[in-house]
């Protein structure tokens, strides 16, 4: 049986996934449409965002159809966090090319190199890079996946999350402020966006207090929105 708690845990996450999917799916119909590269790359963005939320979304249903679960929990650690890698790629690839064009094969090749590694460490070190056991707090609730903040899978998180926030949010944010117009706001929406992601990220593997939790991933929900108004045309 889902606890409250696990029902406001699984279907916040699946609100995410769902939200992200879809903004993402139209945004792969306009960008062909338009042929409007980047916004296909942003499709692939909010895409793979949604998906950081497929452990606990896999795992609310486990528990919805079968009653247990997902086992071995290492499932919903792979489910989740593989997806990093590809996120911070296809991010840095949409920021370089919005701003520093001819530096972006480097940028973009840095964090190719980075990513490597933390999947590496993600699937050949799990038990390093995550607190064990991997659980629920009681039984019906959603498996909580603690990171090891000494771990090298936690460090390059940290990264990932820094790098967003400084090239991408506070980045789209200068080239509001330089710019006018419709230009000023559509790189004000990039800015709120990523400002959204790396701060709901951030807070929702810190914090314990799932109501809290619940009210961050609402806000997430928002990111493929701000994405999509940043890149529509």
């Amino acid at each position: 049986m889902v606890t409250t708690i696990g029902y406001l845990d699984g279907l916040t996450a699946a609100g995410i996934i769902i939200s992200s999917v879809l903004f993402g799916l139209f945004s792969f119909y306009k960008a062909r449409k338009l042929e409007a590269k980047l916004l296909a790359v942003a499709g692939f963005v909010m895409v793979f965002v949604g998906c950081f939320y497929l452990g606990p979304t896999c795992d609310f249903l486990s528990l919805l159809i079968t009653g247990n679960n997902l086992n071995p929990p290492e499932l919903y650690v792979y489910l989740s966090y593989v997806w990093v890698a590809p996120t911070i790629i296809t991010a840095m690839y949409l920021g370089s090319e919005l701003m520093i064009p001819e530096k972006k094969w480097v940028i973009v090749g840095f964090f190719i190199v980075l990513g490597v590694i933390f999947e590496i460490f993600l699937f050949l070190f799990t038990s390093d890079t995550f607190i064990y056991p991997l659980e629920p707090a009681e039984p019906g609730q959603i498996i909580d996946s603690k990171y090891n903040r000494t771990s090298v899978g936690f460090i390059l998180v940290a990264v990932f999350l820094g790098a967003a926030l400084i090239f991408l949010g506070i980045g789209f944010f200068i080239k509001a402020r330089q710019a006018t117009g419709e230009l000023r706001k559509k790189f004000t929406y990039l800015s709120i966006g990523f400002f959204v992601f790396v701060v709901c990220a951030a807070l929702d593997s810190i914090i314990d207090v799932i109501a809290i939790i619940g009210i961050v991933r609402c806000v997430m929900m928002t990111f493929a929105l701000w994405m999509y108004l940043g890149l529509k045309t």
